[in-house]
């Protein structure tokens, strides 16, 4: 029931994707002093850690990226978003993702995706991926990188920490995935076939609105 809603969300609302990831994370005093009045220093320590890993990160490989930015946000907790942000369903931004030390599947593959991008990784070469978690018998998100575009994507995530090829995670059932490019319909191996040109998710419109506000 849950993949009928967000199907349909995401088929019914225009989001801006493309405007908001094409531009730099701003890290600057009025955030920072932002962070120090809303959360406390700790929070700061860790939105810090992260601008320090953007900035190291940027003459890396491919590999050493991905491997990067999936070890730095698996360091925090798993929260649902009930128990989080007294609503069944909300999509954190990074900076709040990260102030708050938690948040659900969602919010994992938002900051993993902003900050891949951040670091150059072209957006085509990325998609937000639901699937079925099988043993967990839960819908789930994952960050799936396409070195090609027809190739078997990669996998980070936050269940298994560990960066594996599609075709290993046979605990994963894909069901559709989406970027600024598009939507596509998952097959085997985390393959998929487009149904849609341009996004259009009314919760990923929501973040895009408050990362243009606030970070």
């Amino acid at each position: 029931m849950r993949y009928l809603y967000l199907f349909i969300s995401t088929m019914l609302f225009l989001f801006m994707l493309r405007a908001a990831a094409d531009s730099n994370i701003a890290f600057n005093e009025v955030l920072f002093d932002k962070i120090r009045s809303q959360y406390d220093d700790d929070a700061l320590e860790r939105v810090q850690d992260w601008q320090q890993l953007l900035n190291d990160s940027h003459n890396l490989s491919i590999d050493e990226k991905l491997y990067q930015v999936n070890n730095f946000f698996n360091e925090l907790d798993f929260v649902d978003d009930i128990k989080h942000w007294g609503k069944d369903d909300y999509w954190a931004t990074p900076v709040e993702f990260l102030a708050t030390h938690g948040g659900d599947c969602e919010d994992f593959v938002i900051a993993k995706y902003f900050s891949l991008k951040e670091l150059g990784v072209p957006a085509e070469k990325l998609r937000l991926m639901y699937v079925t978690a099988i043993r967990l018998r839960q819908a789930h998100m994952v960050l799936a990188y396409y070195e090609e575009p027809n190739s078997v994507p990669l996998v980070l995530d936050n269940i298994n920490r560990r960066i594996l090829p599609a075709s290993r995670r046979r605990d994963l059932l894909p069901v559709y995935s989406f970027n600024g490019d598009g939507l596509w319909l998952a097959k085997e191996q985390g393959r998929g076939q487009k149904v849609q040109q341009g996004g259009n998710n009314n919760l990923w419109n929501d973040l895009n609105k408050r990362m243009q506000v606030s970070e």
